[in-house]
């Protein structure tokens, strides 16, 4: 099996794609990623996110992420494999995250295994399934909380799209 580098590229520009969309609650931004009968399952310590098709994911995502959240998702070490077909393709990729609710005063942070598939739709490629487990994830919470001084979604109205 011959690599696919530049479908291997525009994979992870996609993931990036998905976790800044994510991380700026980026509805529209989103759903252009998602196939719209997209499967999604991410399990933590204190959770168990499963929902299915664009429709419902995407307002379920954004609506975690709301003014009073701070957050960054970053993906690393991906390991993709595109089938020989053309037209799909499985990844795997190393998660670290941290975030705050200002609302609850909990810190979350730790790692995760990605496991995603891939489906070209119309040229593009987008992603068809994802679900992470936890690899770790400490809980903590602040008191007192810490000041953000700059805080994009709280500024998200006032403000242009990144």
């Amino acid at each position: 099996m011959a690599l696919r580098l530049e479908d291997i590229e525009l994979i992870k520009q996609l993931k990036h794609r998905y976790c800044r969309f994510l991380d700026t609650a980026d509805a529209a931004g989103l759903t252009s990623v998602l196939v719209p009968d997209v499967v999604v399952d991410y399990v933590g310590a204190t959770y168990h996110f499963h929902a299915e098709g664009s429709a419902e994911v995407v307002p379920l995502l954004t609506a975690a992420f709301h003014e009073d959240f701070v957050g960054v998702h970053t993906v690393h070490q991906p390991e993709i494999t595109v089938h020989d077909s053309g037209e799909s393709a499985e990844g795997r990729w190393t998660l670290t995250d941290w975030a705050v609710d200002l609302r609850t005063g909990i810190e979350t942070s730790g790692a995760c295994l990605y496991r995603d598939e891939y489906r070209r739709i119309d040229g593009e490629w987008r992603i068809s399934r994802s679900a992470y487990r936890r690899l770790f994830e400490k809980v903590a919470k602040l008191d007192p909380l810490p000041d953000f001084p700059a805080r994009y979604l709280a500024e998200k109205a006032q403000r242009p799209e990144i």
